[in-house]
């Protein structure tokens, strides 16, 4: 039978009918049931622990459940669960689907600009329609690839998508299969690339059927921070690496998707070799065909082994994220240092060495973990560090959800912003920073109640690695995870879009410049050097062929800086030409009240609270 996935429901093309495959390797029987009481079909063993058959007349929007010793389950690999996972799956047809996108060229990392977005509170309809709706306004506003937080299928009205249990469904209170295509299908129209958040590390503990199987889809060889390990490299794992190799090509396969954003990838553990995330990487390409796609990985121990080519010994993934930028930007935004913030200072020069060397911990000792971190970055390209002072992690972790617009002053973070919009590495924007949205984005989880009191307790106990967050009068700050207030109030207001206007010209203005300024849209390709000036502050000189043409990227997070003497030699301009502004966040229409000369007679003024954009013009007489 010509399948294009190993498991799952597939309506065969000129077989009129459905064909059904499943890994069942314990059992000695397996059916499938239908909802619409017609009578059951027992598919064939294989000998290999899959059982399969095609059943005719059986074509899309069936729904079925597989009959394993008198019980019912939903497929693991159900394309589509409409009342929830614990329902009947659907079958679905993704040849039906109209796709208009042939002319896309698919995505390459260099040159993106990435926005994490969560469907559901991305709009108040919390819908994959709703948030078609805005994809021309994401696209005005400079971005170029959305990140998509999880949806694969998860029990309860909202949650943030990494408990999921149905890898290969998409979440139906999002919408139908469908909808996520025409979401697709509409941001590659209007020039948007996006990649969707999968979770290959463990499962949701509400809604995993895949033990009733087979026990060998999760292992105790290995712990991951939520309890068992999917089982890559124990006893029969053959099988369970192929499920979920497939779902990496599903994605990219039938939703068009541009890549993936691969979860907690310290927690895939994998003793044998081709590692699973190699494998996975190669399966996600080959869906591509001939179009280029972006494999990104969150990998908190900061392996660059990930980064690097198959051929020399990694794993092919295009880019990390970069948390070592974000915990100083957030040190030297807040003044706080706390929890896993405590080996940061957020001076200058760890602000200029993540500008230059994407991590900050290469090997060296970390106090909080009490152990080294990281690993050499050196030789990596720029674009592979993906920065941030947003995320969903992150925004969520403050304990009241806050955005760090609120926890610091309007100079530092539009000083900030820019140095994270125009340096050489990739960044990337959470959901309303843009327009510095006032509404939170808490934690929140919808479970049955008993699940929901032990979801609370963890998450009570996770944030008490901040000493103030232990503190009583604290806790009653914490939203429940629980409750339907908890995410709606974590829905963004796009009337702030207006409201908010300085904040979001920052943004786009930013990412204009980066888009087309001849020498920043480069990405340091021409090369980058940078100095401390003070503890506060520091200039970041890209350079361009013979220097004729070089931007300086002055960024000062103190008080104004009277630079007197200036023995630096990158704040020197060639002969014949003088340094001029060419954006500067103190700009009146971004709430600021002008930038003087920074260099004259009188030597450098650095504005305190500022970042600056100067380029060369011929110097007056």
């Amino acid at each position: 039978m010509n399948r294009k996935t190993s498991v799952g429901a597939e309506v065969i093309p000129g077989a009129k009918g459905t064909h059904f495959r499943v890994w069942a390797p314990e059992r000695k029987s397996v059916e499938v049931v239908f909802e619409d009481q017609r009578p059951p079909i027992r598919l064939t063993a294989e000998g290999n622990g899959y059982f399969s058959g095609l059943v005719e007349k059986a074509g899309s929007g069936i729904r079925y459940k597989y009959a394993l010793g008198g019980e019912t389950y939903p497929d693991p690999a159900s394309r589509f669960q409409p009342t929830g996972p614990h329902g009947y799956s659907e079958v679905i047809d993704p040849s039906s689907f109209a796709w208009s996108d042939q002319a896309w060229p698919g995505a390459r990392l260099e040159g993106q600009v990435i926005y994490e977005l969560h469907i559901g509170t991305f709009t108040k309809d919390g819908t994959w329609r709703s948030a078609a709706e805005k994809l021309e306004y994401l696209r005005e506003t400079g971005l170029t690839m959305l990140e998509i937080m999880p949806v694969a299928d998860f029990p309860g009205r909202f949650g943030w998508g990494y408990d999921g249990v149905q890898p290969y469904a998409p979440g139906s209170i999002y919408g139908t299969p469908d909808d996520m295509r025409t979401f697709v299908d509409r941001a590659h129209a209007v020039g948007l690339a996006v990649i969707l958040d999968v979770v290959y590390n463990h499962l949701g503990p509400d809604g995993n059927y895949l033990p009733k199987f087979s026990p060998f889809y999760l292992t105790d060889k290995h712990r991951t921070d939520w309890g068992q390990a999917i089982n890559f490299d124990g006893d029969e794992n053959g099988p369970v690496r192929e499920f979920f190799r497939e779902n990496a090509a599903y994605w990219i396969r039938e939703f068009h998707l541009d890549g993936l954003r691969l979860d907690a990838t310290q927690d895939i553990h994998d003793e044998s070799e081709p590692h699973i995330l190699a494998e996975i990487t190669q399966a996600a390409r080959a869906a591509a065909g001939d179009k280029p796609i972006v494999l990104i990985a969150e990998n908190e121990p900061q392996c660059t082994r990930l980064i690097k080519p198959i051929e020399h010994g990694g794993f092919g993934i295009d880019a990390l994220w970069n948390d070592d930028y974000h915990h100083t930007a957030m040190v030297a935004l807040t003044g706080k240092a706390d929890a896993y913030y405590s080996d940061y200072r957020g001076t200058a020069q760890e602000l200029l060495s993540a500008v230059k060397y994407g991590y900050l911990y290469q090997g060296q000792w970390y106090r909080w973990q009490a152990k080294r971190r990281g690993t050499s970055a050196l030789g990596v390209r720029r674009a592979a560090m993906i920065n941030f002072i947003q995320n969903h992690d992150q925004v969520a972790n403050s304990g009241r959800g806050q955005r760090v617009h609120e926890l610091t002053s309007p100079g530092m973070f539009k000083a900030v912003v820019a140095l994270s919009l125009l340096a050489p590495g990739t960044p990337m924007i959470f959901q309303g920073q843009e327009f510095g949205a006032s509404s939170p984005f808490l934690f929140f989880a919808d479970h049955e109640p008993e699940l929901g009191k032990l979801i609370r307790k963890g998450r009570v106990e996770f944030l008490e690695q901040w000493r103030s967050l232990r503190l009583p009068e604290m806790r009653k700050c914490l939203d429940d995870p629980s409750a339907l207030a908890t995410f709606e109030r974590s829905q963004l207001n796009h009337d702030e879009v207006q409201n908010h206007a300085e904040t979001y010209a920052v943004h786009r203005d930013l990412l204009r410049l980066r888009r087309e300024d001849p020498v920043i849209s480069r990405q340091g390709a021409g090369g980058i050097d940078g100095a401390v000036l003070s503890s506060s502050c520091f200039v970041v000189r890209f350079f361009t062929k013979d220097f004729q043409q070089d931007r300086l990227l002055i960024v000062n997070l103190g008080a104004d800086l009277e630079l007197n003497p200036a023995p630096e030699p990158l704040l020197g301009p060639l002969e014949g030409t003088q340094w001029t502004v060419l954006w500067s966040s103190d700009n009146p229409q971004y709430g600021g009240c002008g930038t003087a000369p920074l260099d004259s007679d009188d030597n450098w003024k650095i504005p305190g609270q500022a970042a600056v954009v100067l380029y060369p013009v011929p110097a007056e007489e």
